[in-house]
């Protein structure tokens, strides 16, 4: 990353940041004691950069009327009182995700019976199940199609699927708001859930097929509707889809990466990209 400029700390960057992203500018604002800094990831975007922030400072309009977010200044998006004004559902999921994971370290396999997505039961040997999913709808449990998602097994799994859906989930809130970011997260929630379930597998979690749906559903955008301002890089999507395909063969389980919950990230793609060729649509014809 290259240092560009330092902002002040009260200086509202959304609009700008939307710019960059819908010019494809891949960029980063950090926030210390002297205020937010602007960073640039490619040098030979710079003369762009500089182009786009010399609007923005101007107050010229940089993105087209149906692109800007039509809401109120608020905080600085690099604070963290503008960040959760900015993305409220995904740092609310990402919230939850953590209590759900300390709570398991605190009451253990109590916490895994109560979100899995069939009830269990606790015994000494581990868990096992005691009913189907729809047993468990008809007897009110409404919320174990989704609840799978925030579990988690362990560090790594938590941190990586973490960071995937902070860096995807702001993203979409920003350029189109909390509610875009609730539907992704519900219908890619159950579907993915469904899919393993369908698979046989009734002890599994984690957010990853949400992730993957979000991955679908930028790249999608941001190929379909370069004009919505998502962006993504190639790489990162060739990346991630390498490594579903790569959990899905049996070198996965050789280098100690098994019980992985294939169908769910299979499941949550599908339907990420459903959504994304949907609104990538609905996003060309009304531009």
């Amino acid at each position: 990353m290259y240092r560009v400029i330092q902002l002040p700390p009260d200086a509202d960057t959304r609009e700008l940041r939307r710019a960059l992203w819908a010019h494809r500018i891949g960029h980063r604002i950090t926030e210390d004691d002297e205020g937010q800094t602007l960073w640039l990831a490619d040098p030979r975007q710079q003369a762009e950069m500089m182009r786009l922030l010399a609007q923005w400072q101007s107050g010229e309009p940089l993105m087209p009327a149906r692109g800007r977010a039509r809401r109120k200044a608020g905080p600085a998006s690099g604070s963290l009182a503008g960040v959760l004004r900015q993305a409220p559902v995904t740092a609310a999921t990402l919230g939850l995700c953590l209590l759900v994971f300390a709570a398991m370290a605190v009451f253990g396999d109590l916490v895994i019976a109560l979100l899995a997505i069939v009830p269990l039961g606790v015994a000494p040997g581990g868990t096992l199940a005691v009913g189907s999913l729809v047993e468990a709808l008809l007897a009110g449990q409404i919320w174990r199609p989704l609840s799978p998602a925030f579990l988690h097994f362990g560090w790594m799994h938590l941190i990586f699927n973490m960071l995937w859906l902070w860096y995807f989930g702001r993203q979409v809130e920003a350029l189109q708001g909390s509610g875009r970011m609730l539907l992704i997260l519900l219908a890619a929630g159950v579907g993915a859930n469904l899919a393993q379930y369908a698979a046989g597998t009734v002890l599994f979690g984690g957010m990853s097929g949400v992730d993957f749906a979000l991955l679908g559903y930028v790249w999608l955008m941001s190929r379909r509707a370069p004009g919505s301002g998502f962006f993504v890089p190639q790489m990162l999507v060739v990346f991630m889809l390498g490594w579903m395909v790569f959990t899905m063969t049996d070198m996965a389980g050789a280098v100690g990466f098994g019980n992985v919950a294939n169908e769910a990230h299979l499941g949550g793609l599908v339907v990420g990209l459903a959504l994304g060729w949907y609104y990538s649509g609905r996003a060309r014809r009304h531009h």
